[in-house]
């Protein structure tokens, strides 16, 4: 458990130390910030970890300009799209689980050109 709790801590750190003002934001920040989440997206967890949340609220950081919201959704469908087993209501809870609105729908079908 410690050395997951690490893990999880470097990963947040290593998002927040990729993070540049005017840079473009990549699939990779948010699927690094989205990893901690998956137990609670694919059912095998009841409530998002404070991991979780906290790469919530990184993304919702990294989301500055309509750009980087649609980037932001676009990575975030991609990844709901690798997971198969993703529950969409979990997706679509996980901001407000995270008490955040990160402004960018977590869903497969979502159109992210909107």
């Amino acid at each position: 458990m410690k050395g997951g709790v690490m893990l999880v801590v470097a990963a947040l750190a290593m998002v927040m130390l990729t993070i540049r003002p005017g840079e473009a934001l990549t699939c990779a920040q948010v699927d690094t910030a989205l990893v901690p989440c998956v137990p609670f997206l694919t059912g095998s967890a009841p409530a998002p970890a404070s991991g979780c949340c906290d790469g919530v609220k990184s993304i919702k950081a990294m989301v500055a300009s309509p750009t980087d919201k649609q980037a932001a959704c676009n990575c975030v469908k991609e990844a709901a799209n690798r997971y198969t087993n993703i529950k969409d209501d979990a997706a679509t809870a996980l901001p407000s689980k995270c008490g955040v609105d990160i402004g960018v729908p977590i869903s497969r079908s979502v159109d992210c050109t909107k």
